[in-house]
């Protein structure tokens, strides 16, 4: 199992659009990558480590594939259609890293 984790930064100034990214970006992710998508999981940065510090991410979204491989077909040919999706919700470009999952629970 992998995590494609889709992480924006929460930079000054950076607009987010949440009531979009939930009502029409993630469902449109659903939708176009079908079964190959095993689960999603969307978190919102409340703070940093430190008390009154920001969080170093506004968002944070975890999508689980089956593999590096399945992830790869189910976005290949969807990927163009994705990108032009995020100006609609956010001013900053995410920074995206796959992950393998070691412990779940």
């Amino acid at each position: 199992m992998i995590t494609v984790n889709v992480l924006y930064p929460n930079k000054d100034g950076a607009k987010f659009d949440m009531n979009y990214y939930l009502t029409s970006h993630i469902p449109m992710l659903k939708r176009v990558f079908g079964s190959a998508l095993k689960g999603c999981i969307v978190e919102q940065g409340l703070g940093g480590r430190d008390p009154g510090t920001k969080a170093e991410f506004a968002v944070l979204c975890h999508l689980r594939f089956d593999s590096v491989e399945s992830y790869q077909q189910a976005i290949g040919p969807v990927a163009g259609q994705i990108q032009n999706d995020v100006a609609n919700y956010a001013s900053e470009a995410p920074i995206i890293q796959l992950s393998e999952v070691k412990v779940a629970s």
